[in-house]
């Protein structure tokens, strides 16, 4: 059947009812992240236009895995992961955190070419990302129904329960659960649980334990692009919080841990230092060699993934791997 064309007006729930604005909250995020013992920085702030632009060039690197892969494995698979989607019947499929949605559109051309039954609603926290997803889609798919949601994740979830009552299938792509630790995994698919029903699935994009040297240079590139990436966070919060970070006075560092299955990154201090942001009302310490704390990315194996999605009320339904059986996107049924 063609779907009927629809431009949605975009939902957007990302309005504070506090009042409070972004910088505000990223403000507090770093001034906590910054008096802590052991230094941290959310990785969630990497993503302001330049950063969004670094990371463009870091998929497109030799070294960088993940991407290639997982773009192999929907190109691969994409005719047996609609049916197994539209199988049922109707269904909504919500896309978190799908920003230019490049790996999604090929869900939704072949979901098309096979004439499903389906609307799409992608979820993020840009209204910019939405309305450019909006129009690219218009001009791309008409065919493809879409109702934008702009907003955080389980603020999302919510209206849909309460606004959108047929059948959902949850995408989650990319390996962004490896950010999580496995405490804040646990959470944050436990509360994706809680928003779903039965007949609902969650389809999610996972990287794999692989050989160290292979992780580790997909996160500590040759060119340096990563480091840029990563030192980036610095010239925002310099822009954005009104700090004065030396940059020079920085380096980036990573470390892959394989008994844990954790790619670290850190910042380090290389002289002792102090670094005042304007925006907290604060001057924070640096010892020489002192580490900030910016990113975690967990490589799952395939018993890990299984336990992870039973702990979370999720079970196994299939599993699409690249033809290195270096990534997986895991399609889960509610147990």
């Amino acid at each position: 059947m063609d779907l009927n064309t629809t431009l949605v007006p975009m939902i957007d729930l990302s309005r504070k009812e506090d009042g409070s604005s972004d910088n505000a909250a990223f403000a507090r995020d770093v001034a906590e992240g910054l008096s802590r013992k052991q230094k941290h920085l959310s990785s969630r702030y990497f993503y302001d236009g330049k950063g969004s632009q670094l990371f463009q060039q870091i998929m497109d690197m030799p070294e960088y895995y993940l991407t290639r892969a997982e773009f192999e494995v929907l190109n691969d698979n994409k005719t047996a992961m609609a049916e197994h989607f539209a199988k049922d019947g109707f269904f909504h499929m919500i896309d978190l955190g799908a920003g230019d949605a490049l790996k999604t559109k090929i869900l939704l051309r072949e979901l098309t070419r096979q004439q499903s039954s389906f609307d799409y609603v992608p979820v993020d926290i840009s209204g910019d990302a939405m309305q450019q997803l909006n129009d690219s889609l218009q001009a791309e798919m008409p065919d493809v129904n879409v109702q934008a949601v702009v907003g955080e994740y389980f603020k999302a979830l919510e209206w849909l329960q309460e606004n959108k009552s047929e059948r959902k299938v949850v995408l989650f792509l990319g390996s962004n659960i490896g950010n999580f630790e496995i405490n804040e995994a646990i959470d944050f698919l436990t509360t994706i649980r809680s928003y779903l029903s039965p007949g609902d699935k969650l389809f999610m994009g996972i990287d794999l334990r692989k050989d160290p040297d292979v992780i580790l240079k997909a996160y500590d590139d040759a060119a340096g692009i990563t480091a840029e990436f990563n030192l980036n966070l610095l010239s925002r919060i310099n822009r954005e919080l009104g700090a004065d970070f030396s940059l020079e006075n920085f380096r980036h560092y990573a470390m892959y841990n394989p008994l844990e299955g954790v790619m670290r990154s850190f910042l380090i201090s290389l002289k002792e230092q102090e670094v005042a942001i304007r925006d907290t009302g604060r001057t924070f310490h640096f010892d020489a060699w002192e580490a900030i704390h910016t990113e975690n990315s967990h490589k799952y194996s395939l018993d890990q993934i299984s336990e992870l999605g039973k702990t979370c009320g999720f079970e196994i339904e299939t599993v699409f791997y690249d033809n290195r059986k270096q990534f997986a996107d895991v399609l889960f049924s509610l147990r």
